[in-house]
């Protein structure tokens, strides 16, 4: 069949109609894809504001996993979408996010890719020892307790600190700090070294000159303080027989020495026979300070020492009360009968009977 002229016009209205119709359907389409992508990027994805912790090995996943356990999203798919488009499988960096709330997709995606974490509070009190202080500093960060350790073993880094193996607890202060979750074991430890630097101010240090005593003497004291008291308002007197003591070239007769020097701090009744202990702890042979802190001492019982209160006593024992606080007197004859009413306390609750050792 030939198509003729008339033919042709009839074909083309109608060939413009279909391509309109195909055009104006292709453009909804693309507006419509365009809506969800931009809903996808630009819409609010959080709907509540939590914090997530990527370790080091993570891939995407966990992170999804995550913020899933978090119940973050608003919106899984639209995560993946943008997630998958900005190749963030492979540029995850580890830390501690902090999400908030009306958080837009893109800019969540973005913060994982770039890294923006958010500080942790670093918290470390009432510590004795180095192995319990990397436990729980390692509680709290990205690193492993193992590791902590090996830094604060590491010689060098104490020797460039300016300090030994007795001295070097006077170095960590217990306190807050903000820093990153992901610190590493040795940006930790000169974290520890700045703290220590700017705790010791020009206050603090004329205050221990005043005393004639080290930053670390003081740190020492206070340690032996803090295990002295159960109340915060009574370091400042027992520091002040402590520092009494020392003026006077006395022992210091402290029992927590005792106690660290045995390795038991469980100890509730010091015998006679604990007393003879061979070691530089031993306050009851060897006058002046131990070689170095007991344990991790407080702010406080440490700001107790440099100001310590003024009296004249020289001796103290725990009141009979059993009140936590402690009897105090000038003279020894005193002292004597505070130190027996304590002990006939002791002997009536069966205390300190059984001896800890063999």
């Amino acid at each position: 069949m030939v198509i003729g002229k008339s033919n042709h016009a009839l074909i083309r209205p109608k060939l413009g109609r279909n391509i309109a119709v195909v055009i104006a359907l292709l453009t909804i389409g693309a507006g419509v894809y365009s809506y969800k992508l931009f809903g996808y990027v630009f819409h609010p994805i959080i709907k509540t504001e939590c914090d997530v912790f990527i370790g080091k090995d993570a891939d995407i996943e966990v992170l999804k996993d995550s913020l899933v356990r978090k119940d973050a999203l608003m919106d899984m798919k639209a995560f993946e979408f943008i997630a998958k488009k900005k190749m963030l499988s492979s540029k995850i960096k580890p830390g501690k996010y902090h999400l908030k709330k009306g958080t837009t997709g893109n800019n969540l995606v973005n913060q994982f890719i770039a890294g923006n974490q958010s500080p942790i509070v670093l918290t470390f009190n009432n510590v004795r020892f180095f192995p319990d202080l990397a436990k729980k500093v390692a509680s709290q960060l990205m690193i492993d307790s193992v590791s902590v350790l090996k830094m604060i073993d590491d010689s060098v880094k104490m020797q460039k600190f300016g300090f030994n193996k007795y001295s070097y607890p006077a170095m960590f202060v217990p306190n807050s700090y903000e820093m990153y979750w992901t610190i590493s074991s040795e940006h930790w430890l000169d974290r520890m070294h700045k703290e220590y630097m700017r705790f010791w101010n020009a206050q603090r240090l004329g205050q221990a000159k005043k005393l004639k005593l080290l930053p670390v003497e003081v740190v020492t004291l206070a340690s032996i303080v803090q295990e002295e008291v159960r109340h915060t308002d009574e370091m400042s007197k027992v520091a002040g027989v402590y520092v009494n003591r020392l003026k006077r070239g006395w022992p210091l007769q402290a029992d927590p020495t005792i106690k660290f020097a045995l390795g038991d701090f469980t100890i509730s009744r010091i015998l006679i026979q604990d007393l003879k202990i061979d070691s530089p702890y031993n306050t009851y042979v060897n006058k002046g300070l131990p070689p170095g802190p007991i344990c991790f001492p407080s702010i406080s019982a440490v700001d107790a020492v440099l100001n310590y209160t003024h009296h004249n006593y020289l001796y103290f024992c725990a009141n009979k009360t059993f009140d936590g606080y402690h009897a105090f007197a000038k003279s020894y004859r005193q002292h004597l009968i505070n130190a027996r009413a304590y002990q006939n306390e002791l002997n009536k609750r069966r205390i300190g009977f059984k001896s800890h050792r063999k």
